[in-house]
């Protein structure tokens, strides 16, 4: 694809959102870049967002969208599910910031572990610090410092291998597997075993292209990991909100800790990390239960409106047999864009499980980060832009996620604006 098209369409978006650009650049004088997260840079400048109703988005310039990205994933129930917020805005009628225990804290500890066959769960502000957590929990526990991680995994802000580990990574001793290749990565387990604390894995690349892992080789990678003591942890602050108790399951695998977070705050920062009890009461600080303990701060820990909201999203909203439907829908979805994209002649496919999905420049589904960014830039770009100017919001990168929100008529929308969009460039590339 021509980069003069590109470079078109990169204008006549900046001429359709003035708005957005003026605030842009207000806020890039006190914020770097704009913003402060990452993944929402792209030329010209990002969109300014102020209101949302159901799966509805407006811009500061009174432009809608439909919103396929759902918050990659945070936005799982769209933009005014009523029950979170007067949960929320009830709790916070009696009670703000409190220093000490409140009821919410454990009705939503007990339906994680009823809900996800936890034995313990702790909680934190973000799916980062979760993360953080769970390595901590198996290096303590196994007196080991080396973790197993996969080319093009993600478990926060300091822990990010797109092309390896990333040189502001916290500082571990990473070994890096090749995702979806059980042979080598089971080589690497058994190379690095004495000294493995853990072998960290999402089910799903996340930011790497919603590109799911085989049930063969989360089931082979944590067999190997058992055998040689490591700890299974398994990152699911994305994949939780497939079918009953969340992706892994669905695949065969049994972690020995599990992370939480994005959809599970209902909008409010949320993470969590549990499983194994001998795992977790490393934490117990009952006078007298251990020798030593695991300490945890975290002022926001147990904050009552992250609290609340998540009572609200397992008890009532995204119960499990929502989820499970919730998850068929997705898979309908999916399969129904990468009918659009057979239609055409473009190179473009789709990638992902259940209701989290990825758009490709690529003439094949990937299997790996290595095949999902081997891609034509200058069309993954026209693609997400073509969708821009027909009113629908997905990722830079490509990620679409169907939300509980969504009507029918919006994701026929959608897909309309997809078809669209490569005829379109169809024609300008012939």
């Amino acid at each position: 694809m021509d980069a003069a098209h590109l470079d078109r369409a990169r204008q006549q978006f900046a001429d359709r959102n003035p708005g957005s650009r003026r605030y842009f650049d207000e806020a890039s004088k006190v914020l770097p870049g704009g913003h402060t997260r990452t993944v929402l840079t792209h030329p010209p400048f990002p969109l300014t967002f102020v209101s949302g109703e159901g799966a509805t988005l407006t811009d500061i310039d009174g432009h809608h969208y439909v919103d396929l990205l759902g918050d990659y994933t945070a936005g799982l129930l769209g933009h005014s599910e009523h029950r979170v917020i007067d949960a929320v805005t009830t709790a916070l009628h009696t009670n703000v910031s409190v220093g000490g225990i409140h009821p919410a804290e454990a009705v939503l500890a007990r339906l994680m572990c009823e809900r996800f066959g936890l034995d313990r769960v702790r909680f934190t502000n973000s799916g980062t610090e979760a993360n953080l957590m769970a390595i901590t929990t198996a290096t303590q526990f196994t007196g080991r410092s080396k973790l197993l991680v996969m080319l093009g995994g993600y478990h926060g802000g300091v822990l990010y291998f797109a092309s390896g580990p990333a040189p502001w990574n916290a500082p571990y001793d990473f070994v890096l597997a090749p995702f979806n290749d059980v042979a080598k990565t089971v080589e690497l387990i058994e190379r690095h075993g004495s000294e493995l604390a853990a072998v960290i894995m999402e089910p799903m690349l996340g930011s790497g292209g919603c590109v799911p892992a085989t049930a063969e080789y989360v089931q082979g990678v944590f067999a190997a990991a058992r055998a040689v003591g490591a700890v299974c942890i398994a990152d699911e602050v994305m994949t939780s909100r497939h079918g009953r108790q969340g992706m892994m399951k669905m695949l065969g695998a049994e972690a020995d800790i599990t992370t939480y977070g994005k959809y599970i705050g209902g909008g409010f920062s949320f993470g969590a990390f549990g499983g194994r009890a001998a795992l977790l009461d490393q934490f117990d600080t009952t006078p007298g239960a251990r020798a030593s303990v695991i300490s945890h701060a975290g002022t926001f820990n147990n904050n009552i409106a992250t609290m609340t909201a998540g009572g609200a999203v397992l008890g009532e909203v995204y119960t499990a047999d929502v989820a499970e439907a919730h998850f068929a829908r997705g898979e309908e979805f999916r399969q129904q864009l990468a009918a659009v994209c057979a239609r055409h002649p473009l190179p473009v496919s789709v990638s992902g499980f259940g209701s989290m999905m990825s758009l490709h420049a690529t003439a094949t589904v990937p299997a790996n980060v290595r095949e999902a960014f081997d891609r034509d830039h200058v069309l993954q770009e026209l693609i997400y832009l073509g969708l821009l100017a027909r009113g629908v919001y997905t990722a830079f990168r490509g990620m679409v996620n169907v939300g509980l929100a969504h009507t029918d008529d919006q994701l026929a929308t959608g897909l309309d604006a997809l078809d669209d969009t490569l005829s379109e460039l169809s024609a300008l590339a012939s």
